[in-house]
């Protein structure tokens, strides 16, 4: 389509609003390098926005409340006439999953669009922009999920400038009994060792410091790929880029966790000492219910191991409370599990019964209550097993990524230790000296608290 016969282009501002997770937020900086790059101009202020465009999650109920809410905040700004907003777009999981009936639903909304468009959007909304507010035709385009970037697709890095997330793979083909990713993002494929090192070196030549791994289960890369390319042979590729300070890990499958990876995370400077392992329970009826690979047993000898291999490693885990089943005595093993392990992180999530899951007919269905209260003991253990290990820190020397102003008194700046995952783990106040946003520099720890650390610039 000629772009000179849309009428005033340059003035068409968007506004890109992604919920969710990392992994849907580098779909949504995708899209605004790709509008970027079609002359369109992205602004951070809905107001200002001719376009608003939402990047959903539809993982879980919860997630599909906000996606909900965000869109009917979007519409208001549409319908109120206060700003220069004409046109709503809805993008990615929600689509995907629930398609032509969200048009009944959601008529405020101009175009719905499922994730294999996001290479295509800047033709889809030259399309939109041309048509009479009249033409309601096609408002859904959702094909197969077969979309998997590249480092062709220039992102425009929504983050802070020094830290940036990598997809390495899309999809999954793990087929967890409670979980809908595989029918909404299609089956695992893994992008190429040298794709995914063509763009880190962009980013890290962009000023990136931190690089953080993620996709479904990046344990799962390359096994559907010839050859089979392996996690540990990307991790120390991507440590030889220069530029790059940091390397963080996420969403590890525990029996995946090789000794060959454990070897890399030890053995590689760069490669944060830090392992998000998703366990989601510890009982083995549950974990079979699940359709998780491995048992209690495993797991169990997989932390231990990689305790061995890394003795100052850091482990994130989330988990599952009120999944069917999940009797007092089950839960009981969990927070008693929770307990003698000792995650330094770890977040619960209570279960949602997703339709077209397998778990969603089983039977022994917990109520809601009963799941927020088991959520609440094993986050109240957590809370006292994080501040122990915090605790333990203090008088330790940290090196510390700066993110930005203090948000403390007597607190210069706020960062993050190489223990800290952004969002999901606490933070480190520090003060004294003046380092900038994007440095990384030496800290001594002075005071912990259940999450947070607290910190001197050396």
């Amino acid at each position: 389509m000629d772009r000179k016969n849309i009428p005033h282009m340059a003035a068409k501002n968007v506004h890109i609003i992604s919920l969710g997770c990392p992994k849907n937020q580098v779909d949504s900086e995708v899209m605004g390098g790709i509008l970027a790059e079609s002359g369109y101009l992205l602004t951070d202020r809905p107001e200002e926005a001719s376009v608003i465009l939402i990047n959903t999650c539809a993982f879980i109920l919860p997630a599909r409340e906000e996606a909900i809410a965000e869109i009917l905040r979007a519409a208001a700004w549409k319908a109120g006439r206060k700003g220069p907003c004409s046109h709503l777009v809805v993008t990615g999981c929600l689509p995907q999953r629930y398609g032509k009936e969200l048009e009944e639903a959601l008529p405020e909304v101009d175009l719905f669009l499922g994730t294999a468009e996001t290479p295509h959007i800047g033709r889809h909304l030259d399309r939109l922009l041309t048509l009479p507010k009249t033409d309601r035709r096609r408002r859904s385009v959702i094909g197969r999920p077969t979309f998997l970037m590249n480092a062709g697709h220039r992102r425009l890095i929504s983050s802070p400038a020094h830290s940036a997330y990598i997809k390495i793979a899309d999809g999954c083909s793990n087929r967890c009994s409670y979980c809908v990713i595989p029918s909404i993002r299609g089956k695992a494929r893994s992008r190429t060792i040298d794709d995914i090192l063509s763009e880190a070196e962009d980013l890290a030549a962009r000023g990136v410091r931190e690089l953080i791994v993620t996709a479904q289960d990046t344990t799962a890369y390359g096994l559907d790929r010839k050859g089979k390319p392996t996690l540990s042979r990307l991790l120390r590729e991507l440590a030889a880029i220069d530029g790059l300070s940091w390397i963080r890990l996420l969403y590890t499958y525990p029996a995946r966790l090789t000794e060959e990876l454990l070897r890399t995370i030890a053995e590689e400077e760069k490669v944060c000492r830090y392992l998000d392992i998703p366990i989601q329970h510890s009982d083995d009826a549950i974990l079979t219910a699940m359709h998780r690979r491995g048992d209690n047993a495993l797991i169990r000898k997989v932390i231990a191991h990689a305790r061995e291999v890394i003795p100052d490693v850091a482990l994130r885990t989330s988990l599952i409370v009120g999944f069917p089943g999940e009797t007092p005595r089950r839960f009981g093993k969990l927070l008693s599990f929770v307990r003698e392990t000792r995650f330094d992180h770890l977040g619960v999530f209570p279960y949602s019964r997703e339709e077209g899951t397998e778990a969603a007919a089983l039977p022994s269905r917990i109520s809601e209550r009963e799941k927020e209260r088991r959520r609440g003991l094993v986050m109240e253990e957590q809370a006292l097993i994080s501040r122990e290990i915090n605790s333990a820190l203090i008088g330790t020397r940290q090196e510390i990524l700066v993110e930005g102003p203090g948000e403390l008194d007597g607190f210069t700046r706020i960062g993050r230790c190489r223990r800290q995952a952004p969002e999901i783990d606490g933070a480190t106040h520090l003060r004294g000296g003046d380092p900038e946003v994007g440095q990384i520099v030496a800290c001594r720890i002075t005071a912990a608290d259940d999450y947070d650390l607290f910190a001197e610039v050396i």
